[in-house]
């Protein structure tokens, strides 16, 4: 079954941080990747997102405005497990 993709909207790409929104129909997919900087994740909306990585699948319950970081490295495919459209907004450090 292939998914639908995630889109996003790079809002800032300067030589300190890069800032992309990303939106997520139901059961949309970012698509296999691996994480070249360190980043920060501010979610919009609240709902559960579906981790695929080399370790396993993991669900990650998240709440709009409640933010975390993970390190350079991380890989996986990110998945909408909600009924309704997820958003968050990514900074990447660079």
């Amino acid at each position: 079954m292939t998914r639908a993709r995630a889109t996003f909207t790079v809002q800032i790409d300067n030589d300190r941080v890069k800032v992309t929104q990303w939106r997520f129909a139901p059961g949309a997919e970012t698509g296999w990747h691996r994480h070249a900087m360190d980043y920060v994740v501010v979610p919009t909306t609240t709902g559960t997102l579906l981790l695929e990585t080399p370790q396993g699948e993991f669900e990650s319950p998240l709440q709009a405005g409640v933010s975390y970081m993970r390190p350079t490295g991380v890989e996986h495919n990110v998945v909408n497990a909600n009924a309704h459209e997820f958003v968050f907004v990514e900074i990447e450090l660079k």
